[in-house]
């Protein structure tokens, strides 16, 4: 009897090594309809996930994505939380992709990412909503608004901070933007006053932020466990203030919340109360956190070549010495006139590379220069690997914005520039980052200089990061 059930025992676990086997065959041995794209998807379920996650302190593409470009060419397949991907370092491929959103492709992130900003968050929606929304957000950060509003109130803000900065022996600036834009932006869109409020709403959004882009498990004490608290924190003052304003019929429209307020009372809403949250958390934490990890950098960068800093001043002092009174608040005109400075910007996003993947979804087989992707893989386009090929941009570590001169004005993306996405989907703030990040060094370098106290080192895990922060002390010109 014992003999018997040793036998079966070990019949049993013979089975399952056997079908664990097969399983695992079958993980890095996918069915396709073609030839797949080179590559490893590593363990099961796990993938190569813990390599993709992996620091990078430099500005250069992650040793994740370089690795296999030399291996497999720019484009190859991985596994990223347990969803096989086709990464595309191929500008080809990346317009390709961009060109063919809503046919061939649609947007898509992993399911970590779409618990972190919501289900019903505007980068998962398509179609005609995705549309209504898109034509919504241009009412408050088109050109239209930023010209008769927004760069009145960013010139305003920066002064302001700046001379607050000024009073300080030292401000960490990349906190301290953010602050900034955070206060800026949240009153347009939910009316946010910090000093009239008891819920510190942009603690809880940088508590999200800190675990955004972090190894998804959710266990207290870990970033995601942080990330995930954060959002709710700040799902809960969302829904109580739109609790309040539902309540109340006779509200007078202040902010963008209102708008959408509005839009669900009509007989027949085109968005869900959930849909109107999601896009309420998306916008408060995309206004602020880019843009500031960008104009951080670019200080840090202008800091560090004076070449250039020397440059764009002289461009700025012009604008100032051409007033009635120098002291008077920027133009759209003045704006529209800053040359150099738009060279400056785009040479910082380029090398900022604040967005480090944009994922979306092949819909049925698609066959690019040999390879298959498979309906319903994921696709990773892959900025940085562009941004920062020799191929394209020569130095391409080297700040140089003298390397615009004479392009043509990007107003989407292209094969060799999508720092602020592309296609359909191309980002519907970037002409208010733009102006943002003009505005502020504009204020800086006309009035201040500064001097680096400590940190400033980066990080990309793989977001872009200063985990010492960037401490400097300003220096009001005489």
């Amino acid at each position: 009897m014992e003999t018997l059930v040793c036998v079966a025992l070990w019949a049993v676990t013979l089975a399952m090594v056997m079908a664990s086997i097969m399983w695992a065959y079958r993980w890095s041995h996918p069915k396709a309809n073609g030839r797949l794209p080179p590559g490893s998807l590593g363990f099961p379920l796990l993938g190569e996930t813990l390599q993709f996650f992996a620091p990078n302190p430099t500005c250069d593409v992650s040793p994740f994505v370089k690795e296999r470009i030399n291996r497999y060419g720019a484009i190859f397949k991985t596994s990223i939380v347990g969803r096989p991907v086709v990464v595309s370092a191929d500008p080809d491929l990346n317009y390709y992709v961009f060109q063919q959103e809503g046919k061939l492709f649609q947007s898509w992130y992993p399911d970590t990412f779409t618990e972190i900003f919501g289900r019903d968050n505007v980068g998962s929606l398509h179609g005609f909503i995705y549309k209504y929304l898109k034509t919504l957000i241009l009412r408050l950060y088109g050109q239209e608004n930023l010209r008769a509003v927004l760069l009145a109130d960013a010139d305003r803000s920066c002064r302001a901070s700046l001379a607050s900065w000024a009073s300080r022996p030292s401000v960490e600036l990349k906190d301290a933007i953010s602050t900034m834009i955070f206060d800026l932006t949240a009153k347009k869109l939910i009316s946010y006053e910090p000093s009239n409020s008891s819920e510190n709403l942009r603690k809880n959004f940088m508590a999200f932020i800190r675990g955004l882009i972090s190894f998804p498990v959710d266990i207290p004490g870990t970033a995601y466990h942080e990330c995930m608290q954060g959002r709710k924190n700040a799902m809960k003052v969302l829904k109580k203030m739109m609790g309040e304003r539902m309540a109340d019929p006779g509200r007078r429209s202040e902010d963008f919340f209102d708008v959408l307020i509005e839009e669900l009372r009509r007989e027949k809403p085109v968005m869900t109360e959930a849909v109107a949250l999601d896009l309420m958390f998306v916008l408060l934490f995309a206004s602020f956190e880019t843009t500031a990890l960008a104009l951080t950098l670019g200080i840090k960068l202008l800091g560090e070549n004076p070449r250039v800093l020397e440059a764009l001043t002289e461009e700025h002092e012009a604008i100032a010495r051409n007033r009635k009174d120098s002291d008077a608040a920027l133009t759209w005109a003045e704006y529209k006139s800053m040359t150099f400075t738009s060279m400056v910007t785009l040479e910082i996003v380029r090398l900022a590379n604040i967005v480090p993947g944009i994922f979306r979804k092949a819909l049925q087989d698609i066959e690019f220069k040999g390879y298959t992707i498979p309906a319903g893989w994921g696709v990773m386009v892959c900025p940085p690997a562009v941004h920062l090929n020799p191929e394209i941009y020569e130095d391409p570590l080297a700040f140089n914005p003298w390397r615009w001169q004479d392009k043509v004005e990007i107003t989407g993306g292209t094969k060799h520039f999508m720092a602020f996405g592309g296609g359909l989907r191309f980002c519907v703030g970037t002409d208010l980052s733009k102006v943002l990040m003009a505005t502020f060094i504009h204020c800086l370098v006309t009035k201040y200089s500064w001097r680096t106290v400590k940190g400033g080192n980066i990080v990309r895990t793989p977001g872009l990061s200063f985990p010492d922060g960037f401490h400097v002390q300003l220096f009001p010109k005489t």
